[in-house]
């Protein structure tokens, strides 16, 4: 059997059998792209001009007009809106109430002076408590 030798499809006796298949002859345009890059850096330039421009009017426009003035609202400037309202300073909030609770705790005072009921200091109530005991239950015994 006799076998056929057929060449590669890029082997140099294949350049002259098919005359319309063909390599690009130059690379890319350079400065084309480069001249596409800088337009497009310029008109980016142009439209953040324009923008910054803008702005500025804007700002300029909106510091010239007045806030429109409500008449009621000018009347009630210093009142408080309804409760619960918002800590403004929590800290200090927490310090009051602590220094009211100690205080509760360690002096004198009256609950209801009508029905005659007074507060003691706890130290005092637990000396007390100390001298006369706890109450005990009736019928408890061990």
């Amino acid at each position: 059997m006799a076998d056929t030798h057929m060449p590669h499809a890029g082997h140099a006796s294949d350049a002259h059998a098919n005359p319309t298949v063909r390599h690009e002859a130059s690379d890319v345009n350079v400065t084309g792209v480069l001249a596409f890059a800088g337009g497009l850096i310029v008109v980016a330039l142009v439209i953040n001009l324009l923008v910054w421009v803008l702005f500025r009017f804007f700002d300029s426009r909106e510091a010239h007009q007045r806030p429109p003035e409500f008449p009621l609202a000018v009347q009630q400037e210093n009142r408080l809106p309804p409760e619960p309202r918002l800590q403004t300073n929590p800290r200090q909030d927490l310090q009051e109430l602590r220094a009211h609770e100690d205080e509760m705790l360690t002096t004198y005072g009256w609950v209801d002076r009508n029905a005659g009921v007074v507060r003691i200091p706890i130290s005092e109530a637990m000396k007390l408590t100390v001298e006369r005991g706890l109450p005990v239950r009736q019928g408890a015994g061990r």
